[in-house]
């Protein structure tokens, strides 16, 4: 359960839209997603059998120092509470706090209050942080019940939305899947403009457009930074990732094509209507709110910002459980603050989430998060290369991975490299930037080390 809520975010209702802006035709729009689920579902699978061999506190951290290096391990932590787990959180916080904007939005909007600076939908974000932390300050126990209601929540709002949209697909015929294999082109974001794609170019856009669906459907290695707090770890880890994001990825599956079935792919930037805009041009690529606002009227579009909301504040949950127990791990090695180590009376490391959740607050006011999540594409890809590649180490894994196995990992890193690379060359500067991210914690690593040891 924990994995499938710290899943399911606001990406599965906003991203689609920019994939389609891509891409252009409905076979390559739904195969980033479908090529998204390999992706996930096999590194998750990997996952598994490296929890099965370090069943610890600190999982992927774990996973990496063990097979290379404390320096590597590091530099993974590192990058981790910089920027992807601190800046997701910051980054969901705000999603959830501009969906409530949407139903008040006499209150929660985002004009300044002092200068350019601070919203009242900052400040939602900042206390829907400090709420999360303070629940799960409380206990394993207590996260996971909360944990637990918030999911069975959102996965029962996915169903609904599906069926809905398998509804409509059968009274109006599937009339949006006629141009399924239709020839692809992309959008020009700036001037709205399109052209037609083939070869190389559609290879490239359509891995730059995997990023969307990549990030809407990560966080489900976060459940190994939390390894100890499951009893039996060594078999409950390997099965809740595979199924966990199995199930995931066929729901997001599944709400892609009830997108198709209530909308066209195709629309017009200024379209009357949801319909009229299609899923290219969904306003504010609020994709989830434009489909049910299609069936159902303004009702739709309401309904439709409470389930995302209830999505983010599980979602949120989720990760923040799992962050805090990662740098705890790094602070009993002598890699992060040595406080962050300690726990209360509940065994929850109260200082390690407290020090992500302050970090996270900062970036809800600083307005950077989204461009750091994007300068860490590459990064991220760096640390899924180097962890799944660990498990064709026979002194890690202890016996020599079976020939199959060691196809579909090998296929799984040639994609990531394929994807890396094509980042590198499409987004250079975001992609360095990332890579620099990482590197620039090589010096901090030598600091951290000698100031904790002493």
């Amino acid at each position: 359960m924990l994995v499938m809520g710290s899943m399911i975010g606001s990406g599965i209702f906003l991203v689609s839209s920019e994939v389609a802006r891509s891409v252009g035709s409905p076979i390559y729009w739904i195969g980033t997603w479908l090529l998204t689920a390999f992706l996930t579902i096999t590194g998750a699978f990997a996952y598994g059998k490296l929890s099965s061999v370090f069943p610890k506190t600190g999982g992927q951290y774990i996973y990496l120092k063990e097979s290379y290096n404390s320096l590597i391990g590091f530099l993974f932590g590192w990058t981790t509470f910089l920027v992807i787990q601190t800046g997701t959180i910051a980054a969901v916080a705000v999603a959830f706090a501009r969906y409530a904007g949407f139903i008040f939005p006499g209150i929660l909007n985002d004009t300044p209050l002092v200068g350019n600076f601070i919203t009242t939908q900052q400040i939602l974000a900042a206390s829907l942080i400090a709420l999360l932390t303070f629940i799960n300050s409380r206990g394993v126990q207590f996260a996971s019940l909360v944990q637990n209601i918030f999911t069975i929540t959102k996965i029962g709002a996915i169903i609904i939305l599906v069926v809905i949209g398998m509804y409509v697909g059968v009274q109006n015929e599937w009339i949006h899947f006629e141009g399924f294999f239709a020839e692809p082109f992309t959008v020009d974001s700036t001037t709205n403009t399109s052209h037609s794609i083939g070869g190389w170019e559609l290879a490239s856009l359509f891995g730059v457009a995997m990023i969307g669906p990549l990030f809407s459907s990560s966080a489900w290695n976060n459940v190994t930074f939390a390894s100890a707090d499951f009893e039996d770890p060594k078999k409950t880890i390997a099965k809740g990732l595979v199924y966990g994001s199995a199930l995931v990825c066929l729901l997001y599956s599944l709400t892609n094509m009830a997108y198709l079935s209530i909308l066209p792919l195709q629309g017009e930037v200024d379209g009357i209507n949801s319909y009229a805009r299609g899923i290219m041009f969904a306003t504010q690529d609020r994709l989830g709110a434009a489909a049910l606002e299609t069936v159902l009227g303004g009702i739709g579009a309401l309904v439709m910002a409470v389930f995302i909301m209830i999505s983010t504040f599980g979602c949120n949950n989720g990760i923040i459980l799992a962050g805090g127990r990662l740098f705890q791990a790094m602070a009993n090695d002598r890699l992060f603050f040595k406080k962050a180590a300690e726990t209360n009376e509940k065994d929850v490391p109260v200082y390690s989430l407290g020090i992500q959740g302050l970090w996270a607050i900062l970036l809800c006011f600083s307005g950077s998060y989204g461009a750091l999540l994007d300068f860490t594409v590459f990064a991220i890809l760096i640390f899924y290369f180097l962890t799944v590649a660990s498990v064709f180490k026979t002194r890690i894994m202890q016996n020599e991975l079976p020939f199959l196995q060691k196809v579909l990992f090998s296929g799984y890193l040639l994609l990531l490299v394929g994807i890396a690379g094509n980042l590198l060359w499409v987004k250079t500067l975001s992609s360095s930037i990332g890579l620099g991210i990482v590197l620039l914690g090589i010096p901090f690593y030598f600091v951290m080390k000698k100031t904790q040891s002493n």
